[in-house]
C-alpha cells in the first residue's frame, strides 16, 4: 500500500470493532491510511501485536493504560457505542510486554501516563509504578513512548495538586531516555515547549476540528514536532460527528491543521508522514 496518511493512534484492537475490523482495515488501506493501534492493557496489547501482523499498513503499540492499573466501571460511551468495559486492576508485566515487543510491527511502548479523570484519588502512586515501570521497558528495547493525560474532571483537584502535564513532564524528565509522543494533546502552549525541550512530540486528534480551545496550540507548534490521530473509536471529527470514530477520519486532521495554520494540504501531510515515520522508524 502506498501510504498518504498515518493515524499515529487508534484503537482498532478495542471491542468496538470486534464485528468489522476487517471492513474498517480495508477502508483504511482503499483512503491509503496506515494504522498505529495502541494497547491499553495485555488483552488489547496482544490483540493490537495481531492485527499488525495480519495487515502490512497496521503497526502496534504495547502497554498499560494508566486507567487500567484500578479496578472500576467506564461508561459505553468509552467505546463509542460499543460494550461498557471494566478495568479490573492489572499490573504492568515486564516479561509479557517485552516478548510482545519481539514482534518486528512493534513500535513503541505505552500508552502510559497519568488520568486523573477516571480514577480515584488515591490511585496516584498506583499509576506512577505503572508509568515508571513502562519507561524502563522503552528505555531497555530503546523504544518510544506512547503518553496518556488527563485531568481531573472540573472542580475537582489533581491528586498532586499540579496540572497532569506537569506530573507527566517531571516523571519523563527524571526517567525516559527515549522520544515519547504525548497524545490527545489538550495543554498550554508554554507546557507543550517543556516537552519539545525533553525531545517529545505532541499529536492532535479530530476535536480541534469543532472545539476551538486548540486552535493557538495547533497554530503555535512547530510542524515538525507534531502528528495526526484520531483515538479511535472516540472523537470523530467533522464531517462525522455522531458516528463511530475510524482511522481513515484522520484526513479530517491533517486537512484542519493545514486550515489552522493557513499552510498548503500537500506540505503538511508530506510534513506529518516523515515525522511518524522518523519517530516511529517505520
Amino acid at each position: 500500500m502506498n501510504t498518504k496518511y498515518i493515524d499515529t493512534h487508534a484503537h482498532l484492537n478495542l471491542s468496538a470493532f470486534k464485528e468489522d475490523v476487517e471492513a474498517v482495515s480495508q477502508a483504511c488501506a482503499e483512503a491509503s491510511v496506515s494504522v498505529i493501534n495502541v494497547g491499553t492493557k495485555e488483552s488489547t496489547s496482544k490483540r493490537g501485536v495481531e492485527l499488525s501482523e495480519q495487515y502490512d499498513s497496521q503497526y502496534a503499540i504495547v502497554g498499560l493504560h494508566p486507567i487500567q492499573t484500578v479496578p472500576g466501571m467506564h461508561d459505553e460511551e468509552e467505546l463509542g457505542g460499543g460494550e461498557p468495559f471494566k478495568s479490573k486492576g492489572e499490573e504492568f508485566n515486564k516479561d509479557f510486554y517485552r516478548e510482545l515487543a519481539k514482534s518486528k510491527k512493534v513500535i513503541g511502548i505505552g500508552e502510559c501516563g497519568f488520568d486523573y479523570y477516571h480514577t480515584p484519588e488515591d490511585s496516584y502512586a498506583i499509576q506512577e509504578k505503572a508509568f515508571i515501570e513502562q519507561i524502563a521497558l522503552a528505555n531497555e528495547l530503546e523504544l518510544p513512548l506512547m503518553i496518556h493525560t488527563r485531568g481531573p474532571k472540573p472542580g475537582n483537584e489533581s491528586p498532586t495538586g499540579r496540572s497532569v502535564y506537569t506530573d507527566v513532564y517531571e516523571t519523563l524528565k527524571q526517567y525516559t531516555k527515549v522520544p515519547f509522543n504525548v497524545h490527545f494533546y489538550a495543554g498550554t502552549i508554554a507546557e507543550a515547549e517543556k516537552f519539545f525541550e525533553l525531545g517529545g512530540t505532541i499529536s492532535f486528534t479530530g476535536v480541534i476540528t469543532f472545539a476551538k480551545d486548540y486552535e493557538e496550540v495547533v497554530k503555535w507548534a512547530p510542524l515538525d514536532s507534531i502528528h495526526a490521530e484520531t483515538d479511535s473509536p472516540y472523537v470523530s471529527p467533522v464531517p462525522h460527528r455522531g458516528k463511530r470514530c475510524e482511522p481513515h477520519y484522520v484526513i479530517e486532521v491533517y486537512k484542519k491543521i493545514a486550515e489552522l495554520k493557513g499552510v498548503d494540504e500537500e506540505e503538511v501531510r508530506t510534513q506529518l508522514i516523515k515525522n511518524a515515520q522518523s519517530f516511529y522508524s517505520l
